[in-house]
């Protein structure tokens, strides 16, 4: 995820796909495990995978479906990179479920892009 715009940013100029039309799934650590929140563009909140889609795209106004996994108890820049790049500690039947719901935020997003 961190160098996605290196790929992301080429493909969407081969497809001619307008800005407005493309959607980043991301792990979020503002939002309590289990929350998903549909935006356009924003902030990058020091996700270098979003920052990396910024380069690559030259601006920030892609669609996000922001995926919540929380947030850990440091800042320490090495802890929270380890939280992220982790395996979940919650339940697997928990993850499952967010996983179903990012699934279903991003289908509803992909409908409303269509009409």
């Amino acid at each position: 995820m961190n160098a996605a715009g290196d790929a992301a940013g080429p493909a969407r100029g081969a497809l001619k796909a307008p800005l407005g039309r493309v959607v980043a799934l991301h792990d979020e650590i503002d939002l309590p495990f289990g929350e998903i929140q549909v935006r356009q563009g924003g902030g990058l909140a020091g996700h270098n995978g979003l920052k990396s889609l910024k380069r690559g795209f030259g601006d920030a106004e892609f669609w996000r479906v922001r995926v919540g996994v929380g947030r850990p108890d440091s800042t320490d820049p090495e802890v929270v990179s380890a939280y992220v790049l982790g395996r979940f500690r919650e339940p697997r039947e928990e993850v499952a479920a967010l996983i179903e719901s990012a699934v279903t935020e991003t289908e509803r997003l992909v409908e409303k892009l269509g009409e």
